[in-house]
């Protein structure tokens, strides 16, 4: 791996798919789009596996895509990788870099850059964040840098393919690959006209009343959640229920990360969770709903009043009320039938605005290009005076 420079991302998974399919999005992109050698420790293959089903989930090491995915168990300790550490060094969500590699960084000259990526918010303290360093207590002068995705300029961005809006756009484009996509993930199509929803959530939100208001919906409605939560809420949900013609709910299998895309590209509106699927929904341009990661601090209220708060500005206010009722009810796990028919009213505007955001956020340098950008950054050295 010597001669390209050098990059390792670690990952510890806490919400289920969304670390590790921003580790690897992240990881990917600094190998694809940017030459980086990079190394992706991860302490939960099988998670990897579901989003890339060429991953072996035993195996200690493997290459994916250019990257080399490495297992990581914190509880076993952590052992020094033969050709020694990276240039570069990111931890993902403050997951702590292992002790041994910290220790190694600290004791090389030049001392590697080290990164933590933190999650997603859109709250106005992350502009003032971005960047900041953080000496470490024991070994100083090693200074972690703290790096934050966001929605503004004075931010880290989202992660975004080079080429993924000009696939969205020929796939939104093209009827017959839409019919085709669906037919093989769903054995038929949805007929014409039909109001197209995906349903990813976390345990416990509100499946059944959602169902319950998408069935008293006019015209023809086609639902579709892959294998999870929702898909056992949505089976549950049906079972006694008398079919109605124009009404489909499917439980359809897992998908990997391009056909969520697809799928999200495919149906006009989406209903997503986390922080993956939630940045991914925003680059479909469709109106769409999140469910946050819930915290036991309840500090994830805030954070969805922040991003409510952005997203919604310009827009007007009564359908800003719907669609704030609309996401409010679909994480506090009520009320959703009451503000349903105020949020299906508005889909016409809500689409448009989808699509305006997109854009918005796209003329943003994107996320790996600007951690590259920052990384290099930081191995310059300071101007004389500024030492």
């Amino acid at each position: 791996m010597r001669g390209r420079e050098r990059w390792d991302v670690f990952c510890r998974v806490v919400d289920n798919y969304g670390d590790a399919a921003v580790a690897w999005r992240l990881a990917r992109g600094l190998s694809r789009g940017h030459g980086k050698a990079v190394r992706l420790y991860l302490d939960d293959l099988t998670v990897l596996a579901r989003l890339r089903p060429e991953t072996d989930a035993a195996a200690a090491s493997q290459e994916i895509d250019g990257v080399q995915v490495c297992r990581w168990d914190p509880a076993e300790g952590f052992v020094l990788p033969a050709d020694g550490i990276a240039d570069v060094t990111v931890e993902t969500f403050g997951c702590d870099t292992p002790m041994p590699y910290v220790e190694t960084m600290a004791a090389t000259s030049p001392l590697p850059r080290w990164i933590n990526l933190e999650y997603l918010s859109a709250e106005d303290w992350v502009e003032g964040s971005h960047g900041l360093p953080s000496p470490h207590p024991r070994f100083a002068p090693l200074t972690r840098h703290f790096f934050f995705p966001g929605f503004t300029s004075r931010t880290g961005g989202l992660l975004r393919e080079p080429d993924l809006l000009a696939r969205r756009d020929a796939f939104q484009a093209d009827a017959a690959a839409q019919a085709a996509f669906w037919r093989a993930l769903a054995g038929g199509a949805p007929p014409a006209g039909a109001l197209k929803a995906s349903l990813f959530g976390y345990a416990g939100a509100p499946f059944a009343a959602l169902l319950d208001a998408l069935a008293r919906h006019a015209g023809p409605v086609w639902v579709v959640a892959p294998e999870g939560a929702a898909s056992a809420a949505l089976e549950a949900w049906r079972h006694g229920r008398p079919a109605r013609g124009d009404f489909t709910a499917l439980a359809v299998p897992f998908v990997d990360q391009d056909r969520y895309d697809e799928l999200l590209w495919a149906c006009d509106l989406n209903f997503v969770r986390g922080e993956d699927s939630f940045v991914r929904a925003q680059w479909a341009a469709r109106p769409f709903a999140w469910h946050i990661y819930p915290t036991g601090d309840g500090a994830h209220w805030v954070k969805l009043a922040a991003f409510l708060a952005r997203y919604t500005a310009g827009m007007d206010r009564g359908h800003a009320a719907a669609l704030t009722a609309m996401w409010e009810g679909w994480n506090r796990g009520e009320a959703v039938g009451r503000a349903w028919p105020a949020f299906a009213a508005g889909l016409p505007v809500f689409a448009a605005h989808a699509e305006a955001w997109a854009a918005r956020l796209a003329a943003q340098s994107e996320l790996v290009s600007q951690l590259v950008g920052f990384a290099e950054r930081l191995a310059r050295p300071a101007p004389r005076g500024l030492e």
